[in-house]
């Protein structure tokens, strides 16, 4: 993918992805159709279908070589990232979105042959847009975002983490040090939008996210957006992340990054 192909690519998603949210946004109030997936709280609603079904249509007709990846059931199957494969979360924050109206995003990443070329997050109540390119760093609203220099101890470092890992009936954490990492820090918080949570440590709100179980369509654009950001994203016990299959996540500045993985890491 050369310049060219791939800054027409990124407006043109960029395109859709905002167009997308205005029809989510003019159909905020309207009465839901809710229904669970996996269990009670793996909610979807007719609005993450639709979404998704727009990308679907919009990419088959501007883009036919392409395939997509997504949540809902409206792309392709997907073994492999060869060629160039849309990974699209149509409502990252469902439960967010039912609930509150707001705290949830659109997330689209772009892989070519496996490398993410393009992450995009949009913020849909606030009409906001993170968005990288590969090598062109990560930005807000057209707002430049590094957290390369970044420098705090874990101690003094607030972590994005959804506070069921630390259930002792939690499988996930039964053999982790996810308690002892609890402890060291200053503060943990959640939003309940994976894509959210990436965004905002690329913005350097948070120091961290950590998750145990994430979906390709979850990480795809925050792992982006972070790298570019000049963040490190990883497995929780700090491998290259499948994006593929299930997958745990750490993404964090530099500095307090190989601490949290080392939790993880002598555990294993």
């Amino acid at each position: 993918m050369d310049n060219i192909e791939r800054n027409q690519l990124f407006e043109t998603a960029k395109s859709f992805i905002r167009d997308a949210g205005t029809a989510i946004r003019e159909k905020i109030d309207q009465p839901r159709t809710i229904e669970t997936k996996s269990n009670a709280d793996d909610l979807v609603t007719e609005m993450d279908q639709e979404t998704e079904r727009f990308f679907a249509e919009k990419i088959r007709s501007h883009f036919p070589q392409h395939r997509l990846f997504g949540e809902e059931g409206f792309g392709d199957e997907i073994e492999d990232l060869d060629g160039t494969v849309w990974i699209v979360d149509p409502i990252d924050g469902t439960m967010n979105f039912v609930h509150q109206k707001r705290n949830f995003a659109i997330s689209v990443g772009i892989y070519k042959d496996g490398v993410g070329e393009i992450g995009l997050i949009y913020d849909v109540m606030e009409d906001v847009l993170y968005s990288a390119l590969h090598g062109e760093g990560a930005y807000k609203d057209g707002k430049k975002l590094d957290i390369s220099s970044y420098s705090k101890p874990i101690e003094q470092s607030i972590l994005c983490l959804n506070t069921t890992w630390m259930l002792p009936e939690n499988r996930l954490v039964q053999h982790t040090g996810i308690h002892d990492l609890v402890k060291k820090i200053r503060s943990t918080r959640s939003y309940g939008s994976a894509a959210l949570e990436f965004a905002y440590v690329a913005e350097g709100i948070i120091d961290g996210y950590l998750s145990l179980s994430l979906m390709p369509w979850d990480v795809a654009a925050g792992v982006i957006i972070v790298r570019e950001a000049g963040g490190i994203v990883t497995t929780a016990d700090g491998e290259e992340i499948d994006m593929l299959n299930r997958t745990t996540i750490m993404a964090s500045h530099s500095d307090i990054h190989n601490e949290v993985v080392e939790e993880f890491v002598e555990l294993k």
